[in-house]
């Protein structure tokens, strides 16, 4: 079921999608044991019109369906259940446009979907996801290179490293600003590592310190209070404001 993310007043609200779960096989984990991840898409609602970001899995060939052995909630369905149909969306935004996260785009022909253009030329370049899921009757892109605040409060952040063209948005709300990562990092826990090392870093810690993601920097001077992700149910909140 759907999951209210906070909103107050005339602000935005963040509400959470499930639209399934995969599973990861063993050889593409840290460990020895296959894991099972959620999907998980996000309705941004305001006032001008509901950003949806992300729209779940996909229709794979069969050695894909084997490998990952998808379970689907219907896109539909979830927006039934949020109030809202797919009528309703007036903008889609994807993190990236493997088959786990746009899957539900060509329900959605018409609707303008935002995407880095190194994203969007990879994808057509083959090989990289499903061919339909990106080019289908209807489909229309608005190709963004870097950052964009694409509405008052609302920011596409490039927060390359899953893919080159992957990209996170940022949601003022009335009781601060949402992160909706996507896959930028696939864990809660690993958001918040590197947020650690970026805070040692900065205190001057010598080294070794483990690495951290560059892109950290811009996203902290939003002073995010909740951090979402596409695989991860957790939500990261900072423990002190991360200035």
């Amino acid at each position: 079921m759907g999951k209210r993310m906070g909103s107050t007043g005339n602000g935005p609200a963040v509400r959470r999608l499930d639209l399934g779960y995969f599973v990861r096989p063993a050889s593409e984990t840290d460990g020895s044991q296959p894991r099972v991840e959620p999907v998980l898409a996000y309705l941004v609602r305001r006032d001008d019109g509901l950003i949806l970001f992300d729209t779940g899995i996909g229709a794979v060939d069969s050695e894909t369906e084997a490998h990952y052995r998808p379970r689907r909630r219907a896109l539909q369905g979830a927006l039934r259940d949020a109030g809202v149909t797919l009528a309703d969306v007036s903008l889609v935004v994807n993190c990236h446009l493997h088959f786990d996260h746009c899957g539900g785009n060509p329900l959605l022909g018409g609707t303008p979907i935002l995407v880095q253009a190194v994203e969007l030329a990879t994808a057509r370049r083959g090989d990289y996801t499903m061919d339909a899921l990106v080019d289908f009757p209807g489909a229309i892109y608005e190709e963004i290179a870097g950052e964009c605040e694409i509405r008052p409060g609302v920011w596409i952040v490039p927060t390359p490293g899953h893919t080159d063209g992957h990209q996170s948005l940022v949601v003022r709300q009335t009781d601060g600003t949402v992160v909706l990562a996507g896959q930028a990092h696939d864990f809660a826990s690993q958001f918040g590592s590197d947020q650690l090392a970026r805070r040692a870093a900065r205190e001057g810690l010598e080294p070794p310190l483990p690495p951290y993601r560059p892109w950290l920097e811009r996203l902290s001077e939003f002073d995010p209070r909740r951090v979402l992700f596409a695989h991860d149910c957790s939500v990261w909140e900072p423990s002190e404001r991360l200035g």
